[in-house]
């Protein structure tokens, strides 16, 4: 895997042994088969020509069978679907563009009813600024669609591969969100099937709890059809910038003082603002930073880049240019080169076959150097000239004027609202189609444990979409939710769906 291409998956989205409440597969699936085509719900099963195309996850090391595939058309289909499953004692997982690292959309274990909503493609922008949008979008036509309709934008992450549904629902993050906020804080409303069959807009005033809890939750709570979102002007200019340092493997000093310089940035409320936002990609061969910048390129190199740039290595790569709104979104996209940000509609067929986990570090303990001097001592002890590609991706989510960290702990089910940095560790094949390597995932969490260990009073957690299926469920309520909010959701699960009808290894009340 190219690191470009790498990059823009995190901006995007071996499992511990979990006792799994689906029923074994047996005669009783004809009960299923039938209440579904009963009620005309369109499926593809183990017998259909699309089932082996549409049950392919995008993590290839984790496949699931499901006992069925649901396509629907209608939210009617969604509901007739939840209520069949439900009679049936089969559980249910949405699938919107399939990313689930832990594949959770294809169940997270074999015989889920899996609700693919390839089909709700549909996009309008009305003259509020607020977005509709089908649950079965994908990064890159949304922007494009907006755009083009209205010249608007929303905060996302960069591949254009990854579907609108666990991405929005789970935080969301680009450049941009320091800004406008994660893509979470954009969602005005839901169009949303609950474990009963009813299909409700969820609202702060149309049922304000199951609001609340889709946004951070929604897999546990529902199959959210639709999605309103809240766009805003998209600029007709900016900067993208992305600076590239050699040599950087031989001296965990070197990297630890030049990561602790771009920190002191970070937080230097005198030339950082809510207008910039960056990201650190290391994968044991390139060293780079990059990033947007909603200003003009004048301040950008008379200001920012300077104090960016001082008492550090010197670049030897250096990209800064204005461009306009797509342009930033084809470079984020692709490490700094024009891409296509269109996906198909049907047919979707990208893989990779990877172990992920993630680090989100606290503002209050910003990373010492002991940290990073332990980050880094690994990395090139472990992770110069490793057999199998890795990368990580530093992203920068607080800081002076940040959106992301405005919102309190009521807002929504998202938690993370006091982090500085977030981590992703990701180690694949390169989608080889070999066997999955039994080094990557020590490897991997070495990495991710390389930080914690080193600053034992700091609280770091993890972040939903790049969700870890190695966690016990208990471990992920804790990570990813924390215990105030996690006990919020499990007294909603209890009122919405008592019977677990929505599960997957890590869902709510498992």
């Amino acid at each position: 895997m190219s690191w470009p291409y790498a990059f823009s998956i995190a901006l995007c989205l071996i499992g511990c042994v979990v006792a799994s409440p689906f029923p074994a597969l047996s005669p009783r699936d004809g009960t299923l088969a039938d209440c579904l085509s009963s009620s005309n719900v369109p499926v593809s099963n183990s017998s259909s020509s699309n089932f082996a195309q549409l049950s392919e996850p995008y993590n290839l090391r984790l496949a699931y069978i499901p006992a069925v595939i649901v396509l629907p058309t209608t939210p009617q289909h969604v509901s007739d679907a939840v209520v069949c499953a439900a009679a049936s004692d089969v559980k249910v997982q949405a699938k919107s563009g399939g990313h689930s690292y832990a594949s959770f959309s294809s169940g997270g274990d074999n015989g889920a009813m899996v609700i693919d909503l390839e089909n709700f493609q549909d996009i309008s922008v009305d003259d509020n600024g607020v977005a509709t949008v089908g649950a079965g979008v994908r990064l890159g036509n949304l922007a494009l669609g907006i755009y083009n309709q209205s010249q608007r934008a929303l905060p996302h992450g960069t591949c254009p591969g990854v579907g609108i549904g666990g991405h929005f629902t789970h935080g969301g993050y680009g450049y941009d969100s320091r800004k406008w906020g994660l893509a979470l804080d954009t969602i005005v409303a839901l169009d949303v099937v609950l474990a009963n069959g009813s299909f409700v807009q969820a609202t702060t005033t149309a049922y304000p709890d199951v609001y609340y809890a889709l946004r951070g939750a929604a897999e546990s709570f529902g199959v959210v059809t639709h999605f309103y979102l809240q766009t805003q002007p998209a600029p007709s200019s900016l900067v993208y910038w992305h600076y590239g340092f050699p040599n950087m493997y031989t001296s965990s000093e070197t990297m630890t003082t030049t990561f602790l310089h771009w920190q002191d940035f970070a937080l230097n409320s005198t030339v950082v603002d809510q207008d910039i936002g960056f990201g650190v990609h290391i994968d044991g061969s390139d060293f780079s930073i990059s990033g947007i910048y909603f200003g003009s390129i004048d301040n950008f190199n008379n200001v920012i880049a300077p104090e960016l740039l001082r008492s550090i290595p010197a670049p030897n790569f250096e990209q800064v240019q204005e461009v306009d709104w797509i342009t930033a979104l084809e470079y984020q996209a692709s490490g700094g080169s024009v891409t296509t940000l269109s996906e198909p509609l049907t047919g979707y067929d990208a893989h990779d076959d990877f172990f992920a986990k993630s680090l989100v570090s606290p503002e209050s303990d910003p990373l010492t150097s002991d940290a990073l001097t332990s980050y880094f001592d690994y990395i090139i002890s472990n992770g110069v000239g490793a057999p199998n590609p890795w990368f990580s991706i530093i992203n920068l989510y607080g800081g002076p004027g940040s959106q992301i960290n405005i919102q309190d702990a009521s807002f929504s089910a998202y938690s993370d609202r006091s982090s500085l940095w977030v981590f992703q560790h990701y180690g694949s094949t390169g989608n080889t189609g070999s066997a999955f390597p039994s080094a990557i995932e020590p490897f991997v969490a070495g990495l991710n444990d390389a930080i914690p260990n080193a600053q034992p009073q700091a609280t770091f957690t993890a972040y939903l979409n790049y969700v870890d299926p190695s966690y016990t469920a208990a471990e992920a309520h804790t990570l990813y939710y924390g215990d105030a909010v996690y006990s919020q959701l499990l007294a909603l699960k209890e009122v919405y769906d008592p019977a677990m009808v929505f599960w997957n290894p890590q869902a709510i009340g498992a």
